[in-house]
């Protein structure tokens, strides 16, 4: 698996548990056994387009996932409510793959609000999603200190760093916005990696002018294994949404 293939993982993750809303109608037990154990007619069947929610896409990431890391398994957990009252779900899919003398291995965790028409799923937002995908020693521990909402046309920092001394180790990394064509073609930005100083990434961007989302992919390399990963930050229009 090269770096491209590797980075194209950690981004599918972040839309990989689009189809898994399982704290509303029909049945949440029905829906995590389609994810884990079903049929692509079985995970349609418990869905129609709505607000956020494209059945095709999940089943494409969904599909895109299994073929990537066959273990891979979703568990969910009830969030915390929302300040408008509004309840969440917490959707976490890991797995693992082996090639040659490397193992790879992933978590992705998304906070979903999910809506349903009564029969089928019919709507999603996305509240917080990021991923992570490793190779090499478990042990090699990453801080990503990128916030989760900003305000639109703020400048602020994306740092990522190693949490413990390099003790000379030379290590590489990037990081760069993945589009919205990208996420929905399970591409992987062109990142050029660069050496790094000082233990980390570490960036000043500055959010877009229109409430939405960005998401950042980065990419670090060190000589007891390579880390990609995905975080979304949303971008809104009034500070007291900052916080939800």
């Amino acid at each position: 698996m090269q770096l491209r293939s590797l980075l194209t993982a950690a981004i599918a993750l972040t839309g990989l548990a689009l189809g898994a809303p399982l704290r509303a109608a029909p049945s949440l037990q029905a829906l995590q056994d389609a994810l884990n154990n079903g049929s692509s007619s079985e995970i349609t069947a418990l869905m129609e387009a709505g607000n956020g929610l494209d059945p095709e896409l999940v089943l494409q990431r969904r599909n895109f996932l299994r073929a990537q890391f066959p273990d891979a398994s979703w568990q969910v957990s009830p969030g915390v409510s929302l300040k408008d009252g509004r309840s969440t779900t917490l959707v976490t899919v890991a797995g693992s793959r082996n090639q040659g003398p490397y193992k790879f291995r992933f978590e992705s965790t998304q906070k979903l609000v999910l809506g349903s028409s009564g029969e089928r799923f019919n709507s999603q937002d996305v509240i917080e999603s990021n991923s992570i995908l490793r190779s090499g020693d478990p042990n090699l521990r990453v801080s990503l200190l990128i916030p989760d909402a900003v305000l639109t046309g703020q400048r602020y920092d994306l740092d990522v760093i190693f949490d413990d001394p390099l003790n000379g180790a030379v290590v590489a990394g990037a990081i760069k916005p993945v589009t919205v064509s990208e996420l929905l073609r399970l591409q992987a930005p062109d990142l050029q990696l660069e050496a790094l100083g000082g233990g980390g990434l570490f960036k000043t961007v500055q959010a877009p002018f229109q409430p939405g989302s960005q998401t950042w992919a980065v990419l670090l390399v060190h000589p007891k294994g390579i880390v990609a990963a995905s975080k979304q930050v949303r971008v809104v229009a009034k500070r007291s949404d900052l916080t939800l």
